[in-house]
């Protein structure tokens, strides 16, 4: 099988096999929850419950704070303890609800299943990745809905979902291809809708060649789908890197995968 990669890298002893073949759990949710209103690129939310509320699993806690903003949302229920600044992983302090755990689990009213996802709009669409606050899990955090909205002089000919993972012992991407592999897929198509895109592209290493099975009979019907299989090296999974191993596009310094018409996505 042809693999597609980038000049240079380095191979890094992977040590996968601690997890790799374990399936992953739910972990148990804890006492107190400290949920900060800056969680992505862009400008940070705004508390819309206050001190002593009882809050809804889902419940919409932080409003975005604009365009390139994305909404929290509680992810338990319980009750409000504290809105007060913390440390945070960006080394700065900034303000956080905190949630007391009634261990109940109650959903939001707001939380439905849709009646129909294949016959919202791209337009609807995005506008229900923009409600459910999804931000990506790239170091930029940056709003999905914005991701998706490409601006009227680009298109789109290209999403990848990037399912390589070339850092040593992680092996979450690895399990989700195996667990959720219709779930991706289907994933992927809504992603490709909502951008107009006309091609999808799944990555994945050589290392997790039972996850290239899953998925390439998957989307073995799948004529605008392709998965695409790269060499265990590292920063395979890096952005740019990726673009170029599976598209042969390169993005200039300081441009975003959207000036090569691509969208790049985690699994």
């Amino acid at each position: 099988m042809k693999t597609r990669t980038f000049r240079g890298g380095a191979h890094v002893d992977p040590k996968k096999s601690l997890t790799s073949g374990s399936t992953s759990i739910a972990a148990k949710a804890p006492a107190f929850v400290f949920i900060p209103l800056s969680q992505h690129t862009g400008a940070p939310c705004k508390p819309v419950v206050s001190v002593g509320d009882a809050v809804k699993m889902g419940q919409l806690i932080g409003e975005a704070g604009g365009f390139v903003s994305a909404p929290i949302h509680a992810s338990i229920s319980g009750t409000v303890t504290a809105i007060q600044e913390m440390p945070h992983p960006t080394g700065r302090f900034v303000e956080c609800i905190v949630i007391e755990n009634d261990y109940e689990d109650t959903p939001d009213e707001s939380i439905r299943k849709e009646p129909d996802p294949d016959g919202l709009t791209p337009e609807e669409l995005v506008a229900r990745i923009q409600q459910a606050g999804i931000a990506g899990l790239g170091g930029a955090a940056f709003p999905s809905h914005v991701k998706y909205t490409p601006p009227k002089d680009k298109t789109v000919q290209y999403v990848i979902l990037n399912g390589i993972e070339c850092e040593p012992f992680i092996t979450a991407d690895h399990r989700m291809l195996l667990e959720y592999t219709d779930a991706i897929v289907r994933g992927l198509k809504y992603i490709m809708k909502a951008a107009h895109a006309p091609k999808g592209i799944i990555a994945i290493e050589d290392n997790k060649m039972d996850a290239v099975r899953e998925m390439q009979e998957a989307t073995r019907t799948e004529e605008n789908i392709q998965v695409v299989v790269c060499p265990e090296k590292y920063p395979q999974g890096s952005e740019k890197q990726l673009i170029y191993a599976v598209t042969g596009r390169e993005v200039p310094a300081g441009g975003l995968p959207m000036v090569v018409g691509v969208i790049v996505n985690n699994v």
